[in-house]
């Protein structure tokens, strides 16, 4: 049975322009064809620059988890631990090396390796921008809409019988930023986020 993986980008960059591009000091570090190989939504004209970002910071993270750690994941925590600075909560908000959820991540992108790359789908970026647009007009974040649909209701309609997954991203203005808190998922219990980007199944 063939796999669907639907993830979905819940923030204003939706509706207005992205706020900035991240750039970092890693990019060397991955050979040019890493990068085009991650690249598998290039051409689709459906997507944002921010969404194509995010397929292939995920693509990136399944081709080699540990470089991803050590490169791209530092320059994020690095950024995010100056920015939380402003905040009278710093120690509660900044990214520690002992915590569990940054050690788990550590621990868990050592052995990914060469998994396949995700691909964009069209029908599939519908679904999640409608979505996305429904939460954003209607005030909620879940994966459950309003009118009691699930993830699953609203995929199955294009991809009956297929097995699928479901990741909401917000609050963040790059692609690479919402990948990495997904990916770090601190709060979650099960990882559940972590689990669909690094799922062996998905492509």
């Amino acid at each position: 049975m063939s796999m669907i993986n639907l993830f979905i980008v819940f923030t204003l960059n939706l509706l207005f322009p992205p706020l900035e591009t991240v750039k970092t000091s890693y990019e060397t570090s991955w050979t040019k064809e890493e990068l085009r190989n991650a690249n598998t939504a290039g051409d689709a004209k459906y997507l944002t620059g921010e969404e194509k970002d995010m397929i292939i910071y995920m693509n990136l993270v399944r081709m080699d988890g540990e470089k991803f750690f050590n490169t791209y994941f530092q320059d994020f925590v690095e950024r995010h631990n100056k920015k939380m600075l402003n905040y009278s909560n710093y120690n509660e908000m900044k990214i520690s090396k002992t915590d569990k959820y940054y050690k788990s991540l550590e621990k868990d992108l050592k052995d990914v390796k060469e998994l396949p790359a995700f691909w964009p789908d069209e029908a599939m970026t519908w679904v999640a921008k409608q979505h996305a647009k429904d939460m954003n007009t209607r005030n909620y974040a879940a994966h459950t809409s309003k009118d009691g649909r699930t993830a699953g209701d609203r995929i199955n309609k294009m991809y009956p019988r297929k097995a699928s997954g479901e990741n909401l991203a917000f609050g963040y203005a790059s692609g690479l930023d919402n990948i990495c808190m997904l990916l770090l998922d601190r709060g979650v219990a099960n990882l559940g986020h972590r689990k669909i980007i690094l799922d062996t199944d998905y492509k």
